[in-house]
């Protein structure tokens, strides 16, 4: 199907469909690898401080990449349309998990991981792509449908690359090489097109950068703090998934096979949600009501993960934080609705940067937070110090949506 394939009033649903199984596909091979990268850079280093210096410095290259690239990438959707800048996306994956796979120092895994960083933004033209095809009033809906699949995927890969993982810490990527050669050829022949000719718009490479990517993000009506709870909300899930794999092997003991369960358990919680669950939480709370109580939930959720003691409490506060897989979906539709159709792309690529640049700085404050308590004996709580950061990131972003929405209400019926 050509680029210029745009799906009518009646195959948006179909649309949805394709972007969807693209989301899927992608996150699969995502979730393999990542039980078994932390140990696999463990394999380059000599000591449990050297290990999480240098995994950090691995995540902190992708990061770095995608934060410089995503505005540049968004304002490229604007204006040739999502599926060429998915198909490089792909393509970038691709190349970074089988260089990976062969990879015999960490130089390389440095190298391929800023390549592929700079190659991709699949997250924030997904999210674009939503955009398109979905009215203002039913995109929360739809995020969360599009969040359903990102947890399929984490059902699937990190079960199988813990399993993989514990045959060879090598193959997991070769079999991610190949579900990202799938997602290309699924996106080359099937895939449409979903933004409309008359929608696209010419780049101004002056304004494709993050800096200004942001300031064009925070002027959005309605916006404005939102930034902060999306910064710091997206610093506090970085420094979680940086620290993860390490904190539940330093503290527990896990290996490739438990981690890969405990990531087994987060799709889970993130399909029942994001799928099933947030049309009802919706309807009962508003976007707005649900993002505050989402990130309270987060909140204590952190404060818990960081002080369990034994391994099986961290499946069990996974399960019991119901109203924190929602609140992402409901920040995306009040960003999203906020844009106008010709501007999605940048929007959601600004919204990608900022996350990116969270990414950057996460794996330094992970990193180091982890590398403190290297030294400590199995069990001890001080373990969870990168919890206990994350539980007062989730706090400080709670503090500014509670303080944007009550502004925001206390001035609705002043301008009326």
């Amino acid at each position: 199907m050509s680029d210029s394939a745009v799906p009518g009033n009646r195959s948006k649903s179909a649309g949805m469909a394709f972007i969807m199984i693209a989301v899927l596909i992608d996150m699969i091979s995502i979730g393999l690898i990542i039980p078994v990268l932390p140990p696999l850079v463990g394999t380059f280093t000599a000591s449990q401080a050297d290990h999480a210096f240098w995994y950090g410095a691995v995540a902190f290259a992708f990061g770095f990449a995608n934060f410089v690239t995503s505005p540049v990438l968004g304002a490229l959707s604007d204006r040739y349309g999502r599926r060429p800048v998915l198909l490089l996306g792909f393509s970038g994956l691709m190349l970074s998990f089988f260089v990976t796979a062969m990879a015999t120092a960490l130089w390389m895994l440095i190298a391929i991981r800023l390549v592929s960083g700079a190659m991709q933004a699949n997250i924030a033209v997904a999210n674009a792509y939503v955009a398109d095809i979905t009215p203002p009033e039913d995109r929360a809906k739809r995020f969360g449908m599009l969040g359903a699949a990102f947890g399929m995927g984490f059902i699937l890969g990190p079960v199988m690359g813990g399993i993989l993982g514990s045959i060879d810490l090598h193959l997991p990527f070769y079999v991610a090489g190949c579900m990202a050669l799938v997602n290309w050829c699924y996106g080359f022949f099937v895939l449409p097109e979903s933004l409309k000719p008359e929608n696209r718009r010419a780049i101004d490479w002056r304004k494709a950068n993050p800096i200004s990517a942001f300031r064009k993000l925070t002027g959005l009506r309605g916006v404005g703090p939102l930034v902060w709870v999306i910064a710091l909300a997206g610093l506090a899930q970085f420094v979680l998934h940086t620290s993860w794999v390490l904190y539940t092997g330093f503290k527990f003991g896990w290996g490739p096979k438990e981690n890969g369960w405990s990531l087994f358990a987060v799709g889970v919680m993130s399909v029942v949600v994001q799928g099933a669950l947030l049309p009802h939480l919706l309807k009962r709370f508003g976007p707005q009501r649900l993002v505050l109580l989402g990130l309270a939930s987060s909140t204590v959720t952190n404060f818990v993960w960081g002080a369990a003691t034994e391994g099986w409490m961290m499946i069990a506060i996974i399960f019991a934080n119901v109203l924190g897989f929602a609140a992402n979906a409901a920040i995306q539709s009040l960003i999203s609705n906020a844009a106008d159709a010709k501007t999605q792309g940048e929007t959601m690529g600004a919204v990608s940067s900022l996350n990116s640049l969270m990414a950057v700085v996460a794996p330094i404050l992970g990193a180091w937070l982890l590398h403190l308590v290297s030294g400590l004996p199995k069990g001890d709580w001080r373990i969870g110090a990168p919890f206990y950061f994350c539980t007062a990131l989730q706090a400080a972003a709670l503090f500014f949506a509670w303080r944007h929405f009550s502004r925001k209400q206390a001035a609705e019926p002043a301008a009326a």
